[in-house]
Parts: C-alpha cells; structure tokens; sequence
C-alpha cells in the first residue's frame, strides 16, 4: 500500500502486473499490463497477448486474446456493459480483494496533488509512482507510445456512455480522455 497524505487515499504501490513499483518513470519491470476496460485478467492484458477481431457477446469472452479492430464506439463487447468495473463487487473487478477501479474524481484530486507538475514529472514525483507504461492500440492491438505516456483506466463512465475515462500524460500535460473500451490501459487499484 501507498497513501497519498495530500488526497487520503490508499493505493496498490504497482500498477496490476507489475513485479516492482517503479523506480523511474521508464522503468519497464514497473509496467505491468494492458487491460481493455472491464475485462478480467484472462490472459487479454499480458502485452504480447495474441489478438483476435471476434467482439464478446458476453462478459466474459473465454479467451486470453486481445479483442482488436472493433467498429465504433471501440468496445470489446457488444452490445456494450456499463455496469463492468462498478466497485469492490464490480463484474470483473480484476484489483485484489478490498481493492477497485478508481473514480474519474479519484484521479482527478490525485492529479491535482502533483501541483504545477501536471505531467509524467508529476505523475512519478507523486506518492504513485506513475511509470509511463504505454497503452494498446484498440485497432489492431500494437503496443504506443513506448515510454512517453501513461493511461490509467477509471471506473467512471462517459458522459455519453460509449466510452470509458482514463488519466492520460505525456513529459508534457496531463488530462482525462474518453477512449474506446478495447484500447489496452494500465490498471492501479485504490483500497475501497
């Protein structure tokens, strides 16, 4: 556990996957996995997972691919689910026992704790240690942005509830987007 003294909130110290916390922002044993939203831990999220276009018609699709090149609004599922991920109890909650997803707001007062540093100075300065762990493209499942940013999926729903918040930084800024559910994120858990 960590505990931002700044927000009160207690954290996994690793990102879900990782056999360390970090101890630099590129350090690659701090990684951990890539998670489309909503998914369980089926073997989809290890980064060199194979890929497959066949959406899930269910909550569990019962396979460990990657579910790549989904039509819009990119979800892995369809019809989609917005009830995944809700809470300690949430369908597939992946975080260890008395661990969930956090909010987009949960994210948001982290953020706002780096100060001026709104970026991946901030994000690994932090009581977190957010490493830049990449992400996976929704389109055909290939790995981005080697290094140079973080996204870190949320529970919270959009507001037109097609897709999913992340926190997204780069060396530059720091903000909330919207992508597609089948995109691959990393996932860190806060104590419930």
């Amino acid at each position: 556990d960590v505990t931002n003294p700044a927000t009160g909130k207690t954290w996994m110290d690793r990102n879900l996957g990782a056999s360390q916390a970090a101890d630099s922002s590129k350090h690659e044993a701090s990684y951990g996995d890539l998670y489309q939203w909503g998914r369980f831990a089926d073997g989809h999220q290890c980064r060199s997972s194979d890929t497959t276009h066949q959406r899930s018609s269910t909550d569990n699709p019962g396979h460990g691919d990657f579910i790549a090149k989904t039509p819009a609004p990119y979800d892995w599922r369809n019809p989609q689910n917005n009830s995944l991920w809700q809470g300690v109890n949430g369908i597939n909650n992946p975080c260890p026992k008395g661990y969930r997803l956090p909010t987009k707001g949960e994210w948001e007062a982290e953020l706002n704790s780096w100060g001026a540093n709104k970026n991946a100075t901030g994000a690994f300065n932090s009581p977190l240690k957010l490493p830049v762990a990449d992400f996976r493209n929704h389109s055909d499942g290939s790995l981005n942005q080697a290094g140079t940013s973080g996204n870190y999926w949320s529970s919270t729903i959009s507001s037109n509830n097609n897709y999913s918040q992340v926190l997204f930084f780069t060396n530059a800024t720091a903000l909330m987007p919207a992508p597609g559910r089948a995109s691959g994120c990393s996932v860190r858990c806060i104590k419930d």
